[in-house]
């Protein structure tokens, strides 16, 4: 019995020595993960960047676009070669674009610190410009940059869009690109600005901003010195005469933001700096002159036609700061062609936007626009939606920038025909939206646009080559432009 237990208890001795020495060999215990964590402080879709106290976000949307008529991706049908209403014009084009942005949040001592950047990636329908047919198919493929800015104790520096727009931009109610009637830097400005909360959704902010870097700039500043004709018939009246940048523009705007709707005034200075009358500095040049632009823009909401439904409308007067009115996506230069019954080979009509005009030994005489624009939209369900929409601007020269241009149209005037470069631009519109689950919608769009230019008789063109325009005489006549967009888009 005595051995037996004492074999037991060097049994038990061993295996727990054995055990000990198993125990020993063992790796040492991995860390816990750093898992992502969810950061509720800013809203839905904001995570923490794992190790930091910094919330950041992915977001964007992927979208297909088919447009039939119009140029471009929702533009009217104007300019070589939407415009030329010939065997050149497309009849439908397409988009693929991809947007991709990133929003990060950090709270300090200061308040919220914020970096926002979109980018966006686009391939385009490639036009045709030219009677050649080897330039169609060569792609048309582009990166933008809208918005990258860092926000800061109520300052903003970067690129985005600017404070002097209403916030649905140029889209009061869906509707094309080209809508007047109002600023639009949708694509992004650089600036730096200052936004005053005061509680209760009133602020007040003020921005100095660099409209060179806008997507297309600013207006024109004609110097009609080296007009010619060639020039003249597709709505361009001399050199672009801009001179370096001397001072950024200078903003305002005063917001109420209320459940009830919005109400915002803006106001903008904007300086015209030249260049030479010639082509050296002993040509002289034209006083800089500052132009200014004002806007007052009104949403209202909980209307009772049904929830969500909302109404939002623009109007602003201009006086030198022409983009204010026709905003950077409307053509600041552009020509149309279509049937005449007076005659002539064709008939045609033309513009040029402008925010002033000189001459050689003149000062610039600034051009004056107004223009007013506004949307309507309805929901019937949670998954349909329909829209109205509309916008109209008027645009006048100067007495003397008039007679500056008009000397040039003589050189293809003929007998009857009278010069006057101002002109009128209307859009109405219509649009329904189906969302059938969320973040996916699909976009029905269909705009009539007008030209109501106010030369009359006929001219003398020399033609337009990249229109494939022979020289002829044209007939000077109001023109149309009926456009539709299909779209899908999904949100993420």
């Amino acid at each position: 019995m005595k051995l037996v237990k004492s074999l037991l208890l060097g049994s038990a001795a061993g295996l727990i020595a054995v055990g000990g020495a198993q125990a020993a060999d063992l790796p040492v215990k991995a860390k816990a993960v750093e898992y992502v964590k969810i950061c509720s402080l800013y809203g839905a879709g904001f995570y923490y960047m794992p190790g930091t106290d910094t919330c950041i976000k992915l977001g964007g949307y992927l979208r297909a676009d088919a447009i039939l008529g119009g140029a471009g991706d929702y533009n009217f049908q104007q300019g070589a070669n939407a415009g030329s209403n010939n065997r050149l014009t497309n009849w439908y084009t397409g988009r693929a674009r991809f947007d991709f942005n990133v929003d990060t949040r950090t709270a300090t001592e200061y308040g919220v610190v914020r970096t926002y950047a979109d980018m966006v990636f686009t391939w385009d329908t490639p036009s045709v410009t030219g009677s050649n047919p080897s330039t169609f198919g060569t792609g048309s493929a582009s990166l933008g940059l809208y918005h990258a800015f860092v926000q800061f104790a109520g300052f903003t520096f970067g690129r985005t869009v600017s404070i002097f727009d209403a916030p649905w931009q140029s889209y009061p109610a869906g509707g094309p690109d080209t809508l007047p009637g109002g600023s639009n830097h949708v694509n992004g400005v650089n600036q730096v600005a200052y936004t005053a909360d005061f509680g209760q959704g009133i602020t007040a902010s003020f921005a100095l901003q660099d409209e060179t870097t806008a997507t297309n700039g600013q207006s024109n500043l004609w110097n009609v010195s080296s007009g010619t004709a060639a020039q003249f018939v597709t709505g361009v009246y001399g050199a672009n005469a801009w001179g370096g940048t001397r001072s950024p523009d200078i903003l305002g705007t005063v917001r109420v933001d209320q459940a009830w709707g919005l109400a915002q005034l803006s106001v903008a200075g904007h300086e015209l700096h030249s260049a030479y009358y010639g082509a050296t500095e002993l040509t002289g040049h034209p006083d800089d002159k500052w132009g200014w632009a004002v806007q007052g823009s009104l949403a209202i909401k909980n209307i009772p036609t049904g929830a969500g439904d909302v109404i939002n409308l623009q109007a602003v007067y201009t006086d030198g700061a022409t983009r204010y009115n026709f905003q950077s996506l409307f053509p600041q230069s552009f020509f149309m062609f279509s049937g005449s019954g007076a005659g002539a080979y064709q008939s045609t009509g033309f513009a040029g936007l402008s925010d002033g005009v000189f001459g050689t030994g003149t000062g610039i005489d600034t051009v004056k626009t107004w223009g007013v624009r506004g949307g309507y939209t309805h929901n019937w369900s949670p998954n349909w939606a329909s829209a109205v929409y509309g916008a109209y601007a008027q645009l006048r020269y100067g007495d003397t920038g008039k007679a500056l241009i008009c000397a040039n149209f003589a050189a293809i005037a003929l007998a009857g025909s009278t010069c006057n470069p101002d002109f009128n631009f209307a859009v109405v519109g219509v649009n329904t939206v189906w969302t059938p689950v969320r973040n996916l919608a699909f976009t029905a769009d269909l705009s009539w646009s007008r030209l109501d230019q106010k030369y009359s008789g006929s001219i003398a063109s020399p033609g337009i080559a990249t229109a494939a325009k022979p020289a002829a005489v044209y007939e000077l006549k109001d023109q149309n432009s009926v456009t539709m967009m299909l779209r899908a888009q999904r949100n993420f």
